[in-house]
C-alpha cells in the first residue's frame, strides 16, 4: 500500500472523528481542511448533485448540523484502493444524532436517530474531488414514525463487521485483496446476471456466500439472514419487479484485505415489471439504482453485506413521491 493511501485512509477517517466537534459555523473551516474547492458530490435524493465545497457545506453538512446539534459520525467500515488509475476511500457506519430541528421537511422527533451512510471518496492532489454519498433516508423517516411501506424484512439499527476489523488503516496482504475481488466479481458479473437464463435457483448462490451471511438492507426492503432468508425476502421479490435489472455498471470498485466495495450512479438498470413490491404496483417504467454495497469476505465465502440504495430517488422513478407523502400525513405517529 502506498503511503499516499495511507494518508487518503486517514483523511476520511479525521473527517469523521472531527464532525463531533463541528457546528454549522464552523464545518465550513474543516471541510476546507479536506475537500477541494471543486470537489463535486453525488448524493441522495432530494439532496443529489452538488458542485463545489461551498455547496457541500450549506446544502449538505450545515442543514445536518442544524437538525442533529449532537452529531457525530463512526465509521465500522474503512479502507481504500485503486480503481482505474485513480485512488479512492470508501467508509460506511452510523452518524448518530439527537434529531432536534426539521431536516428535508421531515419534523423533529427530540429521539436519538440513527442515519447509515455509504460513501465513497476520489483523490486528487491530497483531498477529496469527488465523492458519492448514500444516507438511508428513508430509515430516517421510520425512525421518525412514518410508515409508508411495508418492509419485507426487519428493519434494524445495522451492525457494523461480527469481526469488528472493519476500519483499515495499515497496509493490507495484497493477495487476500485480490482474493476478495475476484469473489465479488464472479459473485456480481457471472452469478447474479445469469438470473434471466438460470432462474433464481440456478445463479450457484452457495459459491459465494456462507449460508447464514447476514445481509443489511435498505430501509423498506430490511435486514435477512441466510441464503434462504436473502432468497426469500429480497433477490426473490426484487427479480419479480425487475425481472430484467442488469447490475455492475461500477464508477469505482476496490478491495482491500477482507473487504470489497462497489458503487455506481447507477450500478443497476432495469423495467419495473412485476407488482407487489413494497406493496406497489408495476409501472412498466425504466429505472436506474444509485447503489452502494460493502462485503467482508470470510474464507472462502462473503459473510457480510452492507447494501445501499437511493430509495427516495428509485421510488420517485416509479411514481411514488416520498415527500409528498409527508406533507399529506399528519397522523403519522
Amino acid at each position: 500500500m502506498s503511503t499516499r493511501r495511507a494518508e487518503y485512509k486517514q483523511s476520511v477517517h479525521e473527517f469523521s472523528e472531527s464532525i463531533r466537534d463541528a457546528t454549522p459555523e464552523s464545518v465550513g473551516d474543516l471541510l476546507a481542511e479536506h475537500y477541494r474547492d471543486d470537489t463535486i458530490f453525488h448524493g441522495p435524493a432530494p439532496i443529489d448533485r452538488l458542485e463545489g465545497r461551498a455547496a457541500i457545506e450549506s446544502e449538505l453538512w450545515k442543514p445536518l448540523l442544524t437538525a442533529f446539534p449532537d452529531l457525530e459520525k463512526n465509521d465500522y467500515i474503512l479502507f481504500g484502493g485503486e480503481f482505474e488509475g485513480e485512488e479512492w476511500v470508501c467508509a460506511t457506519g452510523n452518524l448518530v444524532g439527537t434529531f432536534e430541528n426539521e431536516w428535508l421537511e421531515v419534523p423533529p422527533t427530540g429521539h436519538a436517530t440513527w442515519l447509515r451512510y455509504g460513501e465513497f471518496h476520489r483523490f486528487e492532489d491530497g483531498k477529496i474531488a469527488e465523492t458519492r454519498l448514500l444516507i438511508d433516508i428513508l430509515d430516517v423517516l421510520r425512525q421518525a414514525g412514518y410508515t409508508l411501506f411495508p418492509s419485507l424484512a426487519p428493519e434494524v439499527v445495522i451492525p457494523g463487521p461480527t469481526t469488528q476489523d472493519g476500519v483499515l488503516l495499515d497496509e493490507q496482504d495484497v493477495a487476500e485483496s485480490a482474493k476478495t475481488m475476484d469473489l465479488v466479481e464472479g459473485m456480481l458479473f457471472d452469478g447474479l446476471n445469469s438470473y434471466e437464463e438460470a432462474g433464481l435457483d440456478g445463479m450457484g448462490m452457495a459459491e459465494y456466500w456462507h449460508e447464514d451471511f447476514g445481509w443489511y438492507g435498505p430501509a423498506g426492503i430490511g435486514t435477512t439472514r441466510g441464503i434462504d432468508g436473502f432468497q426469500d425476502f429480497h433477490q426473490g421479490p426484487f427479480l419479480d419487479a425487475f425481472p430484467d435489472r442488469e447490475v455492475g455498471y461500477h464508477d469505482a470498485r476496490l478491495a482491500e484485505g477482507n473487504y470489497c466495495a462497489s458503487t455506481g450512479w447507477p450500478a443497476v438498470v432495469g423495467t419495473h415489471l412485476g407488482d407487489g413490491w413494497l406493496g406497489l404496483p408495476a409501472t412498466g417504467n425504466a429505472v436506474d439504482m444509485r447503489v452502494i454495497d460493502v462485503w467482508r469476505r470470510e474464507g472462502e465465502l462473503l459473510a457480510e453485506n452492507w447494501v445501499f440504495i437511493d430509495m427516495i430517488d428509485l421510488l420517485d422513478q416509479i411514481g411514488v413521491d416520498v415527500f409528498e407523502r409527508i406533507r399529506n400525513d399528519s397522523q403519522h405517529f
